[in-house]
């Protein structure tokens, strides 16, 4: 069953996002929550930095969200039925950490040609503007493929830092 109106099919072709769709129960992002804190407390430093890719990997409980039917039903709305994970990625911003994934395109820098591809962003926590929530640039999905600069900002949750230049 897929969870996508037409109305949210033609959102995303003409905006290349679409916001809300809602996958998890507030219960279930809490649990993923709370495995993400036991990994960091009986694992430290496994998902710091380049750790944070794949974590579908390294626990059972990760991997499920990979699987959960409301997000492979849109994307397969989206793409079509065949689908491959290519990773998983967690950003990681603590209260009151100054933390931020600046302006880039997912394209420049994941590698996958043609970009007939999507990424699911799934907030395990409340997302607003107070505490930093995830902004998209409606459109430009259709535009080129920016040049990017590596800032290498230390509160840059991007690996590189990678941010679209002017």
């Amino acid at each position: 069953m897929n969870t996508l109106t037409e109305q949210q099919v033609k959102q995303y072709n003409k905006d290349g996002y679409i916001s809300p769709i809602d996958v998890l129960t507030k219960e279930q992002a809490l649990a993923v929550r709370k495995e993400i804190e036991i990994i960091e407390k009986e694992m430290p430093n496994e998902i710091e930095k380049s750790g944070r890719y794949n974590v579908h990997l390294i626990s059972p409980k990760l991997d499920e969200i990979v699987h959960n039917s409301k997000i492979l039903d849109a994307v397969e709305k989206i793409i079509g039925r065949d689908i491959l994970v290519c990773s998983t990625t967690l950003f990681i911003k603590d209260a009151k950490q100054k933390g931020f994934v600046s302006y880039h395109q997912d394209a420049k820098y994941i590698g996958l040609e043609p970009h007939n591809w999507v990424t699911a962003w799934v907030a395990l926590t409340d997302s607003n503007e107070k505490n930093g929530c995830m902004k998209m640039w409606a459109g430009t999905h259709k535009n080129e493929i920016k040049h990017h600069n590596q800032k290498f900002d230390e509160n840059n949750l991007l690996t590189r830092g990678q941010t679209i230049e002017n």
